[in-house]
């Protein structure tokens, strides 16, 4: 167990909640980015199997809980992004 690993996980696991509050209340996915999102999702898990199969302590649960709130806001994203096209199609029908 690290420290800085730690710090590292607390560090971002607090940026998290924020995104998924903005991408909530927004409703739209503009200026998200989904390869972003993917990727550290992607880094997470690599972490996660690192603490599985070489050193396994109670850090998981940080990686984890980081990689539950990637999740929530990848969810967010597909949602807004049907309602993006939802509204591009209402206001071409306006138009």
């Amino acid at each position: 167990m690290s420290i800085f690993e730690i710090v590292m996980l607390v560090c971002f696991g607090a940026a998290w909640p924020s995104s998924i509050y903005k991408s909530y209340t927004s409703r739209t996915a503009k200026g998200k980015s989904i390869a972003f999102l993917i990727i550290v999702l992607i880094g997470y898990g690599a972490g996660m199997l690192h603490k599985l199969y070489f050193n396994l302590d109670w850090v998981i649960v940080l990686y984890l809980i980081n990689a539950l709130m990637i999740t929530a806001d990848i969810i967010l994203y597909f949602r807004n992004t049907s309602l993006d096209r939802l509204a591009d199609e209402q206001s071409r029908c306006v138009s």
